[in-house]
Parts: structure tokens; sequence; C-alpha cells
């Protein structure tokens, strides 16, 4: 079962839509983005200081302002606990909280440790993260690929089916190696024997 879950940040719309097996969960503002598309949530999670209000919705669950969790992170918590482990997220980034994108991406590697994969949606481009194991690409004629560190050092990482190779290689958290690779017309396998990799997909 997938997760979809909606922000209030810049949005982009699902290629595909939710399927009715599918768990909604709109956070906050992402309410709107959920209407805009013609989704319905199954549910409607956040403090709603985005909002400003709480909608007129049967299944509403109002969270304190004052948290340790982002809305995303808790709709993220709550998609897990309902065994979810494909997460697909719209509205995570952009506007004008580049901290809440930031928030978004390492939401990606908490899922990563937990076994689980995301993707997090923007306009012309993707993230998700990978946790000691590896990831391949389809093939694409053009586009860019970034591969970063994110914690500790990145060991044993090898990118194969990019311009830029790279075979049992560290990466780091303070220096971008690996970002600004290209597709050539083959898929990119990506692969990290200790550690997690953040990766970017731009069009």
């Amino acid at each position: 079962m997938t997760c979809y879950i909606f922000g209030a940040g810049d949005f982009t719309a699902p290629d595909i839509p939710p399927a009715p097996e599918d768990y909604v969960i709109a956070a906050d503002a992402g309410w709107l983005a959920c209407r805009r598309a013609g989704i319905q949530p199954d549910l409607l999670l956040g403090d709603f200081d985005s909002l400003g209000q709480v909608p007129d919705f049967p299944n509403v669950e109002r969270v304190p302002v004052e948290k340790d969790d982002t809305d995303v992170m808790l709709a993220v918590k709550k998609g897990l606990e309902r065994g979810c482990r494909l997460f697909r997220i719209y509205g995570g980034m952009g506007g004008s909280r580049t901290d809440h994108t930031i928030a978004n991406l390492q939401t990606l590697a908490y899922l990563a440790r937990h076994g689980a994969q995301g993707w997090l949606y923007g306009p012309g481009e993707t993230y998700t993260a990978i946790c000691n194991g590896s990831l391949t690409l389809p093939a694409r004629e053009e586009g860019i690929v970034s591969v970063f560190c994110m914690g500790p050092d990145a060991r044993d990482v090898t990118i194969q089916g990019a311009q830029y190779p790279l075979s049992n290689g560290v990466l780091t958290a303070d220096f971008p190696l690996g970002v600004s690779n290209h597709f050539q017309g083959r898929p990119i396998t990506i692969q990290v024997g200790e550690g997690l990799l953040l990766i970017g997909i731009h069009e």
C-alpha cells in the first residue's frame, strides 16, 4: 500500500492518482492541494497554522502547534503505522519556507532508515533516499541526477550508467562530489554499502 502525503508547498499533481487501496493524508494546507487535484484524503492532519482554519471534514486529527514533528513527519509516521512502505510526498518543496523543504528532505532519510522508500516531488525535480542499499533509476535520454551524503560518511558508493561513474567511493556531507551527474540513455544504478544517500533527479 502506498501512502500519498500532500503538503502546503509548491504543488505538483501526481501523474497517476492514488488507487482506492492507497492511504492519502492531507497535511494542514495540503488540504487545498488535494482539492485542486480532485483527490479526497483519508485523513486531514495538522496544527492548521498554514490553513488558518479546520475544514468541515469527517476525519480530522488536530495536533498542537508546539511540537517536535512537522505536519509532514507526523503524516509519515501515520503511514508507517498503517504498514505503508512506499511514500509519495507532494507539495513538500518550494514556497517561502526553505526550512520546510530541508525538513522534508530529512524526512526522506527518516523513511530510508525505517525500511521505507520516500519520493518527494517538486516542479521539475524529484528526491529520494537510500540507506545501506541500492536504487536503479529507469533510462532517460537526458536529465541530471545528483547524489549527496546525509550524515556520517557514505562508504562503498557505486554509481553505474551515468556520465560520471564511481566505484566503491566515499561521499561526505561537507563536499558535493556527487552533484550534477547526467543520464545517458541507460539506467543508472546507485549503491551504498554503509551510510545514507539523498538522490535528486532533475528534468
